[in-house]
């Protein structure tokens, strides 16, 4: 029989699907599917709390606006932890950039995206700065990066003349505080950004579908037919519900936009390409990764390259929101990112997490403290219920190496 006939002959693959229960589908992977379960709570618990006043449409704006910078980090830390990591001195980097952004635009009368490019381009040189001592001479990162936090603080003051500077030119302002509205009109909502939500959505399921196809080819398991439309559609009842939510405040925030190519972009970089995978690679187990031939110190030094080209970008639009630049911005800032990496499912000891993860570990620390602002509560008993987060989401984790057998 000829070759041709064979192939002709060939059966399609069967598919492998897994469970079409979707508690037992939740309960089977608790690291990724816990983290949702405990956002979609807090919503809704807020929500009652205030009378819907959580999920009114000014305040979902107001979210996205404040903690956005907080998002551009926590995509940075993420890599950074689950090469087994860590980054003390981000908050420094943004207060250091905002600096010098204020300098050029402000002190200096340069064009606004002078000062933009200006603090991208100090970011890029702090992260290789702490990325030479980490990857070349061999430093731990928390060392190095607490002699950052407190080196790029130092320079900020100098840099500012320990004084404030503002306000910002208006085209500055728009990075952060700008709106695209009435673009293509609306009775009443914003249509474009409507139009941006479905174009989304579209996107998504097109995307979960291919990713199906290929894991049937290659005979792996997939969820059951019921589930995976079960997962598409939520997503998209989600997503359009918060977009019709911004399409009748403000319209669409242009940092939102930012926010999304940086989520898109970084997400595909982790499970595509060859540098996401050697970052799993090196926090997953090092040794095998030298092993293997990933070159660990290139690897490293760009982690670190690429945290401060993100610090950098939170800088720009935590100085545009504040329109101005003040010696004690970042405060906090590193802890927040961190936070917002281990409570979306990053592991401690490295090797597990995704931007994805880490984007909902922020927005739910974001929706607590917003949901406590608006129920006024004392801002020590915020501290202490953030704290509580955090520590739960770390032995959450714990819980599910014992359980899954992982020392």
């Amino acid at each position: 029989m000829s070759g041709s006939t064979l192939t002709k002959d060939k059966p399609a693959p069967t598919p492998r699907t897994g469970t079409a229960n979707p508690f037992v589908a939740i309960t089977q992977n608790l690291r990724e599917s816990g983290i949702y379960i405990a956002f979609v709570v807090v919503v809704v618990l807020f929500a009652i709390l205030t009378d819907g006043l959580s999920l009114s449409p000014g305040n979902i704006t107001n979210i996205v606006l404040q903690y956005s910078y907080v998002l551009v980090l926590a995509i940075g830390m993420l890599i950074v932890i689950v090469a087994g990591h860590i980054d003390l001195s981000v908050g420094s980097v943004v207060a250091l950039t905002g600096a010098v952004s204020a300098q050029l635009v402000i002190g200096s009368s340069q064009p606004w995206w002078v000062g933009v490019l200006a603090a991208l381009g100090v970011g890029l040189v702090i992260g290789a700065w702490q990325g030479f001592w980490v990857a070349v001479v061999g430093i731990p990162a928390f060392i190095v990066t607490l002699a950052g936090m407190l080196l790029f603080r130092g320079l900020t003051f100098f840099v500012l003349n320990n004084v404030s500077l503002s306000p910002f030119p208006q085209q500055y302002g728009k990075i952060a505080t700008g709106f695209s509205n009435g673009l293509i009109g609306g009775n009443g909502y914003d249509a474009f950004t409507l139009l941006i939500a479905v174009l989304a959505v579209v996107a998504f399921a097109v995307s979960q579908v291919r990713t199906r196809i290929v894991k049937i080819r290659y005979q792996q398991v997939v969820d059951a037919m019921p589930l995976f439309v079960l997962k598409i559609v939520a997503v998209a009842a989600v997503v359009m519900a918060f977009a019709w939510q911004l399409a009748n405040s403000r319209g669409l925030p242009y940092v939102l936009v930012i926010l999304a190519v940086l989520i898109l972009t970084y997400s595909m970089v982790m499970k595509s390409s060859v540098f996401g995978r050697q970052v799993y690679a090196i926090g997953g187990n090092l040794a095998a990764a030298q092993l293997s031939g990933v070159n660990v110190r290139r690897v490293n030094f760009w982690i670190f390259v690429n945290m401060g080209f993100l610090a950098a970008v939170a800088g720009v639009i935590f100085s545009s929101r504040s329109n101005g630049a003040q010696p004690s911005a970042g405060n906090s800032f590193e802890l927040d990112a961190i936070a917002a990496a281990f409570i979306g499912g990053a592991a401690v000891t490295g090797g597990v997490g995704k931007i994805q993860g880490a984007m909902i570990g922020g927005l739910l620390v974001g929706v607590i403290s917003n949901g406590m602002q608006l129920l006024g509560v004392d801002q020590s008993l915020q501290s202490v219920i953030k704290g509580l987060v955090l520590l739960l989401a770390v032995a959450f984790d714990v819980f599910n190496k014992r359980r899954s057998g992982v020392r």
